[in-house]
């Protein structure tokens, strides 16, 4: 009588199963595969149907939206915190400004030609709001526009020596809507890095293709603008369709620093380029005449 041990089974299982694969074709082999996969793939399926699902009563969803805390949006602030602390600036916005009954030089003021302050433009003021109000509080090509916004549009477009000039009630939409007024989809703007905020979103609004070069380096500027003329080469007809500005600060507003004019206008008709200026703080500072 023989016995028959497990690791006989075993050994002829595995002898049994490689000769079936050798002997089995390929195509044979992929079936038993499939049928074997959707055979353990409905077994899990059928396990986890027969589990049951434990529901949360009504009474369970209360408790845990009574018992829910939301965290703060913002964390608290002590008592003792140095913004917490009241502060008090007097007088009007000048020169110089009285901090905590302290008199400070004031830096935080774009007033360089001290305006603000000025007797003869504070009673000039008085007669014009005794005369027109506080403002049109109109569109300008409505019914926004007076004389007097007539004849200081002379009077600015004969100063600079320009053909006509127009008037905003809102420096910083001035020149943001300037820039989209003029350059379009499919132009392409050349861009000190060093423009003020109100540049910036003007540039978003005209949805041109922006290539921005280093705050005054005019070797940066000049390899844009040969990069670009090589482009308009290759793709002249793109090119006749593409206008190109350059966008640049007289005074710039972030740094102090003076654009270096002679050389931008150089390049500018060098390359046949036209060229804003935002001439915000310099107008009134810069230039023998005052004109920026």
């Amino acid at each position: 009588m023989s016995t028959y041990h497990e690791e006989d089974y075993n050994h002829n299982f595995s002898n049994r199963l490689s000769s079936h694969i050798s002997t089995s074709s390929y195509k044979q082999l992929i079936t038993e595969s499939v049928i074997l996969s959707v055979i353990i793939y409905g077994v899990i399926v059928l396990k986890f149907r027969k589990q049951k699902h434990t529901w949360l009563t009504e009474q369970q969803k209360e408790q845990i939206i009574a018992e829910w805390k939301p965290e703060p949006l913002v964390p608290e602030i002590p008592a003792e915190h140095s913004a917490l602390e009241t502060h008090y600036f007097d007088g009007k916005v000048s020169k110089f400004v009285t901090y905590d009954g302290k008199e400070y030089l004031n830096l935080a003021t774009t007033n360089f030609l001290g305006l603000i302050g000025d007797k003869t433009i504070e009673r000039n003021a008085k007669e014009a709001i005794a005369k027109y109000g506080v403002g049109s509080c109109g569109p300008r090509h409505f019914y926004g526009t007076v004389d007097v916004h007539l004849a200081l549009e002379k009077q600015l477009a004969d100063f600079l020596g320009c053909e006509e000039a127009v008037l905003y009630s809102y420096g910083f939409v001035t020149i943001s809507s300037a820039i989209p007024s003029y350059a379009k989809k499919g132009d392409v703007i050349f861009v000190d890095k060093g423009v003020n905020f109100a540049i910036q979103e003007g540039l978003k609004g005209s949805k041109s293709r922006i290539e921005w070069f280093n705050h005054n380096d005019i070797n940066d500027l000049e390899r844009l603008l040969m990069e670009q003329a090589e482009r308009d080469r290759k793709f002249p007809k793109l090119a006749s369709k593409t206008r190109r500005f350059m966008m640049v600060e007289g005074l710039y507003m972030n740094s102090g620093d003076l654009c270096p004019l002679p050389e931008l206008m150089a390049l500018k008709w060098k390359y046949k380029v036209r060229i804003f200026i935002d001439e915000s703080l310099s107008i009134g500072v810069i230039g023998k005449t005052g004109r920026g």
